[in-house]
């Protein structure tokens, strides 16, 4: 609920607060610097486009043909929109005065700030930004590996896997049973298994009634968990059966032939089983030693650059960001405050003090929508919650408002993808 004492302030006031702190400085001039950027999701993307309007030379490296957004893809599971609606080239940064390298970064050497590429050239910079996104621990659970994600998909990077997981959904038969799993924190998209229990319920109760859907959790609390608890309550109370970390929600064993999830109190047959596995920093964060053993990279909340490795910045849902979600809103606002930090530093400046923002819509039905927003800043070595600042959507909210909770959701979809893909 949003705190006493303050106004929550408006998403399009933070929005363009936040974008005038960006654009307002001066950009380099003289002979341009080098900065490479490795990864073209939200926030690789935007990070480019925010150096080379600033007069950098930059170089944005992607091993895609295309970008195939996580954001919005829980709806193509459950048959709500096409995967052409999550599809986006590049064309357009290709024209946004920034040079586009299709290939794989295969080694960084930081001391000689050089960017290997699988074709065997190399890249120098000057600064480097890693926004490479996540790897899948399969080795997290006993049983679960690539070949056993195409019996049990995570889809949890959008794409084929989003597809197996729709069409095995569509084939199951009336009276079948759904095991979802959500994994333990840290992970992309923290209201991300949530959202997807609640449409995959949705599509159960309409298509399928007889059926039932399982959400094992490997922890006891998550993102917005009073809103959904409350959408379950009301919607889908005979269609999900929510199973705790404290009940033994937590996946300790899959086996894909047989079909069945095993946890330490039981074992689950499934129809369909979707295995969300924990996961990591992309695998180039950890060969450029950017990532601690935790998996994920520590990072100055100021200027994103590595606590471990100097000259290079991590941004997205590889970093260590505190307070801050991993998810595409996050990653487009680091990019555009690491772009400017990388300016700043280039030019001799001292980067300021960053405010940066998030929101993250979810669906629990076809047009009803909850969000939660917070607004977060450098404190004590981390990015942490403003005091004050942020919000949630209220427990009893009206149906009008559910509905535009979903259409602000959709907006904002179409206005961040078309700000960051053109």
């Amino acid at each position: 609920m949003r705190r006493e004492g303050s106004p929550k302030p408006t998403r399009r006031a933070v929005i363009g607060a936040a974008a005038a702190s960006v654009l307002a400085r001066p950009a380099l001039g003289g002979t341009p610097p080098r900065v490479v950027v490795i990864g073209a999701g939200f926030g690789g993307a935007t990070a480019a486009r925010g150096l080379a309007a600033g007069g950098v030379d930059v170089t944005l490296v992607e091993a895609s043909e295309r970008y195939i957004a996580c954001t919005g893809s829980n709806a193509v599971v459950v048959g709500l929109r096409g995967i052409d609606a999550q599809t986006f080239g590049y064309e357009s940064l290709g024209r946004a005065g920034l040079r586009f390298v299709r290939a794989t970064a295969t080694g960084i050497d930081a001391t000689a700030r050089r960017v290997s590429l699988g074709d065997g050239t190399a890249l120098p910079y000057d600064r480097l930004i890693l926004s490479p996104g996540i790897d899948l621990r399969f080795d997290a659970i006993p049983g679960y590996d690539a070949k056993a994600a195409e019996a049990m998909p995570h889809a949890w990077k959008a794409g084929e896997q989003t597809l197996r997981l729709a069409r095995q959904l569509d084939a199951m038969p009336e009276g079948g049973t759904v095991v979802l799993s959500a994994p333990a924190n840290p992970y992309r998209c923290p209201p991300g298994p949530y959202e997807r229990a609640s449409l995959i319920a949705h599509l159960l109760k309409t298509r399928k009634p007889r059926a039932k859907l399982v959400l094992l959790d490997a922890k006891d609390t998550f993102s917005k968990q009073k809103l959904f608890e409350a959408a379950w309550a009301k919607l889908y109370p005979d269609v999900i059966e929510y199973v705790p970390l404290a009940a033994g929600g937590a996946v300790t064993e899959v086996d894909p032939a047989g079909m069945v999830v095993r946890t330490d109190f039981a074992e689950y047959k499934a129809d369909v089983a979707c295995i969300i596995p924990p996961q990591r920093a992309g695998r180039i964060a950890a060969q450029a030693g950017c990532a601690d053993r935790s998996g994920w990279c520590p990072i100055d909340p100021v200027t994103f650059e590595s606590r471990l490795v100097p000259g290079i910045h991590v941004i997205g849902d590889a970093a260590i960001a505190g307070a801050m979600p991993k998810s595409a809103f996050s990653a487009n606002s680091q990019g555009k405050v690491c772009a400017q930090a990388v300016i700043d530093l280039l030019a001799g400046r001292e980067p300021e003090s960053p405010k940066l923002i998030n929101t993250c819509w979810s669906l629990v039905a076809p047009g009803h929508g909850i969000s939660i927003a917070g607004v977060f800043h450098p404190a004590d070595g981390l990015l942490a919650d403003v005091p004050g600042a942020g919000g949630i959507s209220p427990l009893d909210a009206p149906e009008d408002v559910q509905a535009q909770e979903a259409a602000y959701g959709e907006s904002w979809y179409r206005t961040i993808t078309r700000d960051v893909f053109g």
